[in-house]
């Protein structure tokens, strides 16, 4: 069969897919990710499945059978202490549900992220350890999931240290899940990869319990960590395609790629439930993280571009920092950076964002932002980077992002009024230049209602996903809300309705 062919049968397969799309597609953003681009799907990128022994039994089950998730046998390398294997079944081990089902969420067919990646090499979790990670030994996939834990012994931080190594040494980005009980566990808890909860099942809750920092980074819909993972994975791998191809502009390939990148796009993204919260100095909700993955966010997040900073200002350790003097803003209100501050004894270091939120728009808007940075190879701690927001008009701060422990921070506002602001990445005094990624995005959504012949249509735009129409006859209490189906087009979300002799209120509501 030619790849030619192979394509053509994947396509067909993932339009009868999309007819009976699963609801957790539905809820991460891929369902409108793919009616918007069908080529999304984790084309040319080589990913790992690393899976723990599913028993005690032998041969051991640890592989995914390539039937089950309707790919052929040699899209798989099945890899162990016993040897390769690029057939199947093979001497190595026999299938494994619990890989089966990873694999449906990653890679499948049917239900899968990320259906058309280029090759999976499919890992026994001990032989990965103890030959890879452990020893810093490069593979090629860029993009691993890792749907178990380790007990305590090796004890976390040693864990943690030697993912951490792995991931700045090699630019791989771990998925893995943080575990359905307790405190977040190893290897999720390193501070290079993402550590991924399930949303409205069983997982662990934060924060770390070595010191106290944020994990999980994100949730996704699923009973248990071992399969809401696979769905941000299958995120990780979509982003990776797409910054490949160049989707973030010219000459964008080798920061959009980045895996701090990725990480602050995914997190950036995610859609923050009803009783999401955090504090400055806890920058993710100790139980979702930055919220519920949303792929098709992050995406427009990646696809809108690159945008630096405005200005850079230096100041005295420990001194003000207030927004500077230049009059400009960046392009764009929704996008990424990729950039560096660089170390200094005595001063302070400031990159500035500078955003204008007309009051003509909208009087109120929502801001997102999220700060990426790697604790550095070989490093037992953090370099300390910081996120301020500040309104430009008075110089007052607004919000702050500033834990000393995480390697993440993260700003919230929902109902930021008009104005020009200045979001700040800080970096403390110190020796040595930090390398991060900043994604950030703002919004204003309106709900607009015109007349169509004899219908009523109520539209709201496209980006950002997770809103959802309701409706009511009366604003007096009790006030009950029903969803209101919708449709969308190229660039708006739509509800066409029959006229009622009863009046309706609406409104948007993110659950």
């Amino acid at each position: 069969m030619t790849s030619k062919e192979k394509l053509g049968i994947l396509a067909a397969m993932l339009l009868a897919s999309m007819a009976h799309a699963s609801p957790e597609l539905d809820t991460v953003g891929v369902t409108l990710l793919r009616a918007t681009d069908p080529t999304l799907i984790g084309s040319g990128v080589n990913v790992a499945q690393v899976e723990a022994p599913e028993s005690s039994a032998m041969p051991v089950p640890w592989q995914v059978n390539p039937s089950i998730v309707f790919h052929p046998t040699n899209l798989f390398t099945y890899i162990s202490a016993d040897g390769i294997a690029s057939n199947y079944p093979n001497a190595l081990g026999t299938q494994s549900h619990h890989a089966n089902s990873v694999a449906g969420n990653f890679f499948g067919v049917e239900a899968g992220v990320a259906p058309g990646v280029e090759h999976v090499n499919n890992y026994e979790a001990n032989y990965f350890y103890e030959s890879f990670i452990t020893i810093g030994m490069a593979i090629q996939p860029r993009i691993v999931n890792q749907s178990f834990i380790f007990g305590s012994t090796p004890p976390q931080q040693t864990i943690d240290s030697q993912y951490d190594n792995y991931a700045a040494q090699n630019n791989t980005l771990f998925v893995s899940g943080a575990g359905n009980s307790g405190p977040p566990s190893a290897p999720s808890t390193a501070y290079n990869g993402i550590s991924v909860a399930a949303f409205g099942g069983s997982s662990s809750v934060g924060p770390t319990a070595d010191n106290g920092r944020s994990k999980p980074d994100i949730t996704a819909p699923a009973g248990v960590t071992s399969f809401s993972t696979p769905l941000v994975t299958g995120g990780a791998t979509v982003l990776l395609q797409a910054g490949l191809r160049g989707d973030a502009g010219v000459g964008t390939t080798s920061s959009a790629t980045d895996t701090r990148t990725l990480k602050a796009l995914l997190l950036n993204g995610a859609v923050k439930p009803s009783n999401w919260t955090h504090t400055a100095t806890t920058p993710l909700d100790t139980r979702f993280g930055s919220g519920v993955l949303n792929v098709f966010n992050s995406y427009k997040q990646l696809d809108a571009g690159k945008f630096p900073f405005v200005e850079s200002t230096t100041h005295s350790s420990g001194s003000e920092h207030l927004p500077g003097s230049n009059p400009g803003n960046v392009a764009s209100r929704i996008g990424w950076d990729f950039n560096s501050l660089a170390g200094s004894l005595t001063q302070d270091r400031v990159n500035h964002y500078y955003f204008d939120l007309p009051f003509a728009t909208a009087p109120s808007f929502t801001l997102t932002a999220t700060l990426v940075w790697n604790r550095a190879f070989g490093q037992t701690s953090i370099k300390n980077l910081d996120l301020f927001l500040f309104n430009t008009a008075n110089n007052s701060l607004v919000a702050s992002s500033i834990s000393t422990v995480d390697n993440v921070e993260h700003l919230f506002l929902p109902s930021l009024p008009a104005g020009r602001y200045d979001l700040q990445v800080f970096r403390s005094a110190g020796l040595g230049t930090e390398t991060y990624a900043l994604a950030f995005e703002t919004f204003a959504t309106r709900l607009n209602i015109a007349r169509s012949g004899q219908n009523i249509v109520v539209s709201w735009p496209l980006v950002p996903d997770g809103f959802r129409l309701q409706s009511t006859d009366t604003l007096n209490p009790p006030i009950s809300w029903t969803t209101v189906p919708h449709t969308f087009t190229t660039n708006e979300n739509r509800a066409v309705l029959s006229p009622t002799l009863s009046a309706q209120f609406f409104r948007l509501i993110r659950p």
